[in-house]
């Protein structure tokens, strides 16, 4: 049997990371300024969350959500006092397109409304619900696509208060900050008036902060930018540092009932205890103050850089335009020849997403490498 080919690899497999650095079984060092695509969030193999992974997983890996686990608890608490959502509660499972899958569906309980609006060139997930909410028809499949959905464009309140009026939308689903798009930010007065066109048309706000949370921006959530506090608040990536979990935060004024929703595998004890000890370094470090500190360090270089275009983002989720066409070409030389890892986001833009967690050093080494390779 072989693996169904799906992916574009580059012939390079790490093995082993410390922090900001992975290394291949050759012992070749690589600076990482894309954290596996925003999931590593504390650094590679930091000593206390593979302390914490280790001996949860020597007591009890597994076990189903017909029994109370109390590590569920402790990480609620945790969440709900960093990221300043005390008073929402919280459903746990397994990824980011889960997360969206499930918000998705407690809007529509919520609500009694089947549409959802979304944004144009977002991107929410590949599983049934969070993909037709993405606008790329190369990866949505007939069966995926649905009249339920419609798409506006990012910072266009009056389209978006055309449509919501209709009171038809059970919710509005929008990215802290559009990843997969090229880093476009919604602005923050756009957020405030998106926030208002909802309440007031009974539609519930979907924040999606999977790739712009959890500290990444240098607020916990990117959208505390702009002042607002949406229905629903949808997570993953970084949230366990590697370990597959994500999460939903939901607004008070939703009511549970048993068995709406639920999962196999979601909030077990190894996922609940990787992702506390992500919070617990997350705070014990600084590591929001510190994605503030060298995500300005690293925009405010990039924008000396001449003969690039734009450069976008907020903390450590930057997007640098390079050129139409040129974004695979100077990812390739990064790696192969200045040995970096970087991301990339359509034909023109590379996409920085590092741990949280990257010193300034660090951060002055990619400034180095990345003018050698424009040069």
């Amino acid at each position: 049997m072989k693996l169904f080919d799906v992916y574009s690899l580059y012939p390079i497999e790490p093995v082993k990371g410390c922090g900001s650095y992975v290394y291949d079984a050759a012992g070749t060092e690589y600076l990482d300024l894309y954290g596996g695509h925003a999931v590593i969030s504390v650094g590679h193999a930091h000593p206390d969350y593979v302390r914490a992974v280790s001996e949860q997983v020597s007591r009890l890996g597994f076990y189903s959500n017909s029994v109370e686990n109390s590590l569920q608890g402790q990480l609620a608490g945790r969440l709900g006092r960093l990221s300043g959502y005390d008073d929402y509660s919280l459903f746990l499972c397994n990824s980011g397109a889960e997360a969206n899958e499930n918000a998705l569906k407690l809007a529509s309980f919520q609500t009694g409304r089947a549409k959802v609006l979304a944004f144009s060139k977002a991107f929410h997930g590949r599983t049934s619900g969070a993909v037709a909410a993405t606008d790329n028809p190369a990866i949505s499949a007939p069966f995926n696509r649905t009249p339920n959905v419609e798409f506006v464009p990012l910072n266009d309140i009056e389209a978006v208060r055309a449509k919501l009026s209709t009171g038809e939308f059970a919710a509005v689903i929008i990215e802290g900050i559009q990843g997969v798009a090229g880093i476009h930010m919604p602005s923050d007065e756009f957020l405030r008036q998106l926030r208002e066109a909802a309440t007031e048309t009974g539609t519930q706000l979907i924040l999606d902060e999977i790739q712009s949370g959890y500290g990444r921006t240098g607020r916990f959530f990117a959208h505390q930018y702009a002042g607002i506090r949406p229905d629903l608040i949808t997570m993953a990536k970084g949230m366990g540092n590697g370990f597959p979990i994500g999460g939903v935060l939901i607004a008070p004024h939703f009511q549970a009932r048993k068995g709406m929703l639920g999962t196999t595998f979601g909030g077990n004890h190894l996922a609940c205890a990787a992702a506390i000890a992500v919070l617990d370094i997350i705070e014990k470090e600084n590591l929001v103050e510190n994605a503030e500190k060298v995500g300005a360090y690293l925009l405010d270089e990039l924008r000396t850089i001449p003969n690039i275009g734009e450069v976008r983002g907020r903390g450590l989720m930057i997007g640098i335009d390079v050129g139409e066409g040129a974004g695979a070409e100077v990812r390739r030389r990064l790696l192969f020849e200045q040995h970096t890892f970087t991301g990339g986001a359509g034909a023109s833009t590379v996409r920085l997403l590092p741990a949280l967690s990257l010193p300034v050093a660090a951060a002055a080494k990619f400034i180095e490498r990345f003018k050698k390779v424009l040069q």
